[in-house]
């Protein structure tokens, strides 16, 4: 079965990364200038880097269906530069899968693959895809949703050691961005991280740089350009997939074989109708 994901970000990296190890084939879809900022656990920065190695699983940019192939004879996963998803309609996938996050859909419809699923807000499940999945942090992070759609963005980020807001550093102006720190760095309260056109970028928190955006990459004011665990021991979960991503990676696999299993339980059905009398 063919995946195709729009979004190689980390959490769709989670996503990705399940899949992968379950056995599918997975071609992702990602924009010239990704943001993501957890680059390390990110498919995504294969396409400045060219390839990518998370977890034990490599993921290479590619230019054609030919070099895709050829990542799959590798059981590696192709990336291309896609945003408006010509893809889909040329290699028409069994499943598609909408893990850009942007908040709201970006172009993904209920007929662009039999099983369509959409990470958080912005879809509308039986409208828009098939199922949603609930992204936001609580009870119901990773619930299925078959009908109606995933909570509103709250814009607060989730909390690490009792520090939510002020554990993520957003761009005050607009601008080339410079880095002077990477990720995994220890970095205090106040201390210059980086620049974006010569104003510095300061850290919020004291604690380990556990994300931060592109060397040279053009952000725009308030993009969300770096990411503070106040935990300085968890050296490790700059460079592995977080707990959220597994969690969303299960809930898909999950939506995958809920909508595969009543596929097949209404073919079957349709089947003993035809060809089966009773009485």
């Amino acid at each position: 079965m063919l995946v195709i994901v729009r979004g190689g970000g980390d959490i769709a990296t989670g996503i990705i990364h399940r899949l992968f190890i379950s056995g599918f084939k997975i071609l992702v879809l990602e924009t010239e200038n990704p943001s993501a900022i957890r680059r390390t656990v990110s498919f995504s920065e294969c396409i400045y880097r060219g390839r990518q190695e998370v977890e034990g699983v490599v993921a290479r940019k590619i230019m054609s269906i030919e070099e895709a192939n050829e990542c799959w004879e590798k059981f590696e996963i192709p990336i291309i530069v896609d945003s408006e998803g010509r893809y889909i309609e040329k290699l028409k996938p069994n499943i598609l899968i909408d893990s850009i996050l942007a908040k709201k859909n970006l172009g993904t419809t209920l007929n662009m693959a039999p099983i369509t699923i959409g990470l958080g807000p912005g879809f509308e499940a039986g409208k828009d895809v098939d199922l949603v999945i609930e992204t936001m942090r609580g009870h119901n992070l990773g619930k299925v949703i078959s009908e109606g759609k995933a909570s509103q963005n709250t814009g607060i980020p989730g909390e690490i050691a009792g520090f939510s807001k002020e554990r993520v550093i957003y761009s005050s102006n607009e601008g080339f961005f410079t880095g002077y720190k990477k990720i995994g760095d220890f970095v205090e309260i106040n201390q210059i991280i980086g620049d974006i056109d010569g104003y510095p970028v300061k850290a919020t928190i004291t604690g380990l740089l556990r994300g931060v955006i592109s060397d040279g990459y053009f952000v725009k004011k308030t993009l969300k350009i770096a990411d503070i665990d106040p935990r300085g021991t968890e050296y490790e979960n700059c460079f592995t997939i977080s707990d959220k991503a597994r969690t969303l990676g299960g809930a898909v696999l999950e939506s995958i074989l809920k909508k595969t299993i009543e596929v097949e339980r209404k073919n079957g059905l349709m089947y003993f109708r035809k060809n089966f009398t009773i009485g």
